[in-house]
């Protein structure tokens, strides 16, 4: 059985429930076949450690974290197996990470700079989601990269076009980041975001294989 260990869920089995859910209806909907089983750390240095203890043991796991910040260009040079996640985790301040000696590049998965600008990339799950009231106009343009998109930018804007919506309070990470997550369309952030379609297409070679 794969293992794949997500940062998020914080410190409640009630949201490590909804986080778990969330995953695994974005990973059915991306139309793997088989899927692995969903293991909510946390936070993200929960995450790694829990990946790391994994591989030691010589289990098939696999490590899926938020980048934070944008990932030096060297770092995704060439074709997306070949990417360097683990070089981004080892020089980015903060996490300053070491590659487990027995993962692989494709081991390790990269998220936008938070998993909420996932949801920039379906405008559509959003509105629905959110219902009336929600100001679309209040997000970045469309145009925009969201894998450029800072993560504090993507915080104030979510929470500026949800602040006036009828029958939900404005977005709340704990309240609806999963929820959102069970709703966006897997094909929409993966042709968004180079680094969810690596994460996609490499989840689907190592359980689909």
């Amino acid at each position: 059985m794969v293992k794949l260990y997500v940062e998020g869920g914080g410190d409640t089995a009630a949201l490590k429930s909804t986080c778990r859910e969330g995953f695994t209806t974005f990973i059915t909907k991306a139309g793997l076949k088989n899927r692995p089983r969903i293991v909510a750390c946390g936070s993200r240095r929960d995450a790694f450690e829990s990946f790391c203890t994994a591989i030691t043991n010589g289990e098939d796991a696999i490590l899926l974290v938020d980048s934070e910040d944008d990932v030096n260009a060297q770092h995704q040079q060439g074709q997306p197996d070949t990417w360097q996640p683990w070089a981004h985790l080892k020089t980015r301040t903060g996490d300053g990470w070491d590659k487990p000696n027995n993962a692989a590049e494709t081991d390790c998965h990269l998220m936008t700079q938070i998993m909420e600008s996932w949801f920039l990339a379906d405008r559509d799950a959003l509105k629905a989601f959110f219902g009336q009231g929600f100001k679309e106009n209040a997000l970045p343009a469309t145009n925009n990269a969201i894998e450029g998109i800072t993560k504090q930018q993507v915080y104030v804007t979510l929470a500026q076009a949800t602040n006036t919506c009828k029958t939900k309070t404005a977005y709340g990470k704990g309240e609806h980041s999963f929820k959102l997550l069970a709703k966006i369309d897997p094909a929409k952030i993966t042709q968004a975001s180079p680094w969810a379609k690596r994460f996609v297409d490499e989840l689907r070679k190592a359980m689909d294989a």
